[in-house]
């Protein structure tokens, strides 16, 4: 069952988006931004709940891009627990999100994705997204590797 994301779920996403980086993220911070973001309307964060357990998470952001003259939906984080994946939850998760979007009036929906995540990237291809860009990033902290990692 699909639906907007309430606070008490914040622990239950930290857990999905900690795996999806295969790291542990500070969950002091993680819980001010989800909070932050619960309350933004430039945000929307969509869950699927198996059982009354959060088990899917879809984070979108909305903006106004100057490139596109319009307004695009950006999916910022997605991730399905491990035991649910394959079962068609994430097809369904991203078709309720470009719904929402198109509600939102939306042009188009966007995902950056890691170049390491080729069974996510075949997910996307699958789901009619093609990849037209390339994001490029720079460290800000001092940390800079050339190499990448999923995760921090």
């Amino acid at each position: 069952m699909f639906r907007k994301a309430r606070m008490a779920d914040c622990e239950s996403i930290y857990d999905l988006i900690c795996d999806m980086e295969n790291g542990l993220l500070s969950y002091h911070s993680f819980k001010k931004i989800y909070s932050a973001q619960l309350s933004n309307i430039q945000y929307y964060c969509l869950v699927f709940e198996h059982e009354k357990r959060v088990i899917g998470v879809l984070n979108l952001r909305f903006e106004e891009q100057l490139h596109h003259a319009g307004s695009i939906a950006e999916i910022m984080e997605f991730a399905v627990e491990s035991n649910f994946r394959n079962m068609g939850i994430g097809k369904s998760m991203l078709e309720e999100a470009c719904r929402i979007a198109k509600e939102r009036g939306c042009l188009q929906i966007e995902v950056a994705c890691n170049q390491l995540r080729e069974k996510t990237h075949r997910f996307y291809f699958r789901e009619g997204m093609h990849n037209f860009h390339y994001k490029f990033s720079k460290s800000l902290t001092g940390i800079d590797s050339t190499k990448n990692a999923i995760g921090r």
